[in-house]
């Protein structure tokens, strides 16, 4: 899902040869989706709007530092992110959304202290695309693949309930209490699957060449983050599509129904939206020109 395409490859050489009309398709391919994402976050579109300008400046300023490590789709929504928390900060409001949202950290956990520290930590930090420690990149390399391995062994089985259950606990971070509840399976069925995941995990990091770092104490966080940041499990923007016009079997379709209105994923919800209001473009823009197709020969002329 977010690994950088050749179609992409070639925008971002179009612009870094300063050619406007590559910058211009860029803008033109994300801005829906962009705007659709800080509007469903800031009720002003103002707002928004400005949000996802600023994401676009700063998106050229860091240019030199874009390494392909993820999509420009996924880049250009951790910029929005950082901009949407730094003005919800400002504003002294609360990010709200669905399942990542409803469930809070436990009382107690430090990430309680600020509402926006649990959105803000799993986001890579600016020195992310430009890291130099290269046993970090070769570890986050490897988790990576190991997860994308995992998630596409799910989706090829259609085995979707594991799917949103570790959806649930690695994307939304939720306990295996929460998730049991959610679910309606048992706490321990979910410790297993959890385990069960973990095990194939490390164990594919492990044929990766990188057994050295299973013992990390922070595997798991790493985990989370890349699970999060690489947007392993959303589907693809053609899928979200399928499921818009009702032609997903149904349990692709019932999957994307969850992440989509039952986990909340505000970057596939945007994706979403953007797709909605394409549609409704097309739709009246083919409704115009039937109407002046029908009607220009009834036109009197003077």
């Amino acid at each position: 899902m977010s690994e950088i395409t050749q179609a992409e490859k070639y925008l971002l050489g179009q612009i870094r040869q300063g050619r406007p009309e590559g910058w211009s398709q860029l803008i033109e391919r994300y801005q829906g989706r962009l705007l659709a994402f800080a509007h469903g976050r800031l009720p002003q579109r103002a707002d928004a709007e400005d949000v996802v300008q600023e994401t676009f400046l700063a998106f050229l300023k860091t240019l030199s530092n874009f390494r392909g490590e993820a999509s420009l789709e996924t880049w250009l929504f951790t910029i929005l992110r950082r901009k949407i928390i730094n003005v919800y900060r400002s504003q002294s409001s609360r990010v709200t959304c669905l399942l990542q949202d409803v469930y809070k950290p436990a009382e107690g956990d430090s990430r309680a202290a600020d509402p926006f520290s649990q959105m803000a930590a799993s986001d890579p930090t600016a020195s992310w695309y430009v890291r130099r420690d290269e046993q970090y990149h070769l570890q986050r390399e490897a988790l990576t693949g190991a997860l994308r391995e995992l998630v596409n062994g799910f989706k090829k089985s259609l085995n979707f309930r594991d799917l949103q259950i570790v959806e649930m606990l690695f994307y939304c971070h939720l306990s295996n209490k929460d998730v049991a509840e959610i679910t309606k399976v048992s706490d321990k069925n979910i410790a297993v699957i959890k385990h069960r995941c973990l095990k194939q995990v490390r164990g594919l990091v492990a044929g990766f060449g990188k057994a050295d770092d299973l013992s990390s104490p922070d595997f798991e966080c790493l985990l989370n983050e890349v699970w999060e940041t690489q947007r392993l499990s959303c589907p693809k923007r053609s899928t979200v599509g399928a499921y818009l016009l009702k032609t997903l079997d149904k349990a692709w379709h019932d999957y994307v129904e969850f992440h989509l209105n039952k986990l909340g994923c505000h970057f596939c919800r945007a994706n979403l939206e953007d797709l909605k209001q394409q549609t409704a473009e097309e739709d009246t823009s083919t409704l115009r020109k039937r109407i002046m197709e029908s009607t220009v020969g009834f036109l009197h002329k003077g």
